[in-house]
Parts: C-alpha cells; structure tokens; sequence
C-alpha cells in the first residue's frame, strides 16, 4: 500500500501533499505518483489501519472509502478541552474518558474517529489498543465544513453502534443537543441553549452550562 511520508523525515525526496479533491504522494518535482483518490472503494480495513497509524491526519473508512477530516480549530479544540475536562469525574468513578485521534469500529469496514468517548468502566471489553468497538457516550463538536457529518451521518452511524448517548455541540447555533438510545435508533433528549444546562441520561448527575461551553477559552 502506498505510504505517507512527510517533510522532516529520512527520505525527503517525496512528500505528502494536502489537495482540495483529497490525497496524493508526489515527488520534489510535484509530479504525482500516487493520487489516492482513485484508490476510493478498494481499501480494505487493514489498510486503512495501517495508514492511519503512519498518518497525523484524522481520517474515516466506509466500505472501502477514505474520508479525510479537516484540522480542527481553535475554537473546535476549546470547547473539546472544557468538555474532556468537565468529564473527568468519570475516572474518579472507575471509568474513562479520551479525546481524537481515537478509531471507533462502528462495524465491519466502518470506523468513526469521535471528538470524545466514554465508558463508565475503565475495563469495559470495548476498549482495544488499536481502535474500541463500542462507548457509552460520545460527544462531536460540529465541524463548519460539513455539519451534516455530526449532525446527521454519525448519529446514524452511531446508533448503529449502539452508542448509549450521543451529545451534538454545534458552535455555529450554540446549541447542545442530547441523542439517547432507544432500541436500534436515537430519541432527543432535550436541545439546550445558552441560559440552560444540558444534562446526561447516560451519567446521572453530570451537566454543561451550555453558555460555558461556547464561552471556553
């Protein structure tokens, strides 16, 4: 499979080069030699693996197909910094939380790279080194690029998982909006708004002050 090589390491003579259309290897010449979108369709979750452990790009797989996510910013991070911090009690309780770069196996040829994810027992089997198979709650701050993704694919993806609570904290309307499982497909908790506080079904007790969370320096 190809591989990605960046400026800075032993062989400088190609690199990896970001295009509006996705991927490519080229070399100093910026001659291409490998453009990975016409491998679309033919990667297998091996090697999807593989690359995304070589590669500092956040990158998704559905059946054969690569999705590169855009580089989180700034105010994309300060609220998954408050958020990841106001969730920290769950390691005081025996659980754990962790933030992207992390795989998720939504199934087989399907895997997801979640903002934040969560379970309520640090050894809950669905913890693997590589990639978990499964949390108890998992929040995605809303990528302006295409809200869709959060809003609308991954709470698909999601409850096909099996994800017991799905949270979409979308900057661009200051809304915070708790998905609960119920059965194969999720029920709206509740959709909060600067003035109130969203609350966890999933971790009875714990709230956000929504106004906090879009304020978050």
């Amino acid at each position: 499979m190809p591989k990605l090589i960046g400026v800075g390491q032993e062989t400088r003579k190609d690199m990896m080069a970001e295009q509006r259309g996705g991927l490519r290897v080229v070399a100093s010449d910026n001659c291409t030699l490998v453009d990975f979108g016409s491998l679309q369709g033919t990667w297998t979750e091996a090697q999807y693996l593989k690359l995304t452990s070589d590669s500092s790009h956040l990158i998704e797989f559905t059946d054969g197909l690569l999705e590169i996510l855009p580089m989180p910013t700034d105010r994309h991070q300060t609220i998954l910094k408050f958020l990841f911090r106001a969730l920290l009690f769950v390691e005081d309780t025996g659980g754990t939380v962790l933030f992207a770069p992390l795989r998720l196996r939504i199934r087989q040829g399907k895997f997801r790279e979640p903002d934040l994810l969560l379970v309520r027992d640090a050894n809950d089997a669905r913890r693997g080194n590589d990639y978990w198979s499964g949390a108890d709650l998992i929040m995605e701050v809303v990528s302006p690029d295409n809200p869709d993704r959060d809003i609308r694919e991954k709470r698909s993806d999601y409850a096909e998982a099996g994800i017991t609570e799905y949270w979409i904290v979308n900057p661009m309307d200051e809304t915070v909006t708790v998905l609960v499982l119920v059965d194969d497909a999720y029920d709206e908790h509740g959709s909060f708004r600067r003035g109130q506080q969203a609350d966890s079904l999933c971790l009875p007790g714990f709230a956000a002050d929504v106004a906090a969370v879009f304020d978050a320096k």
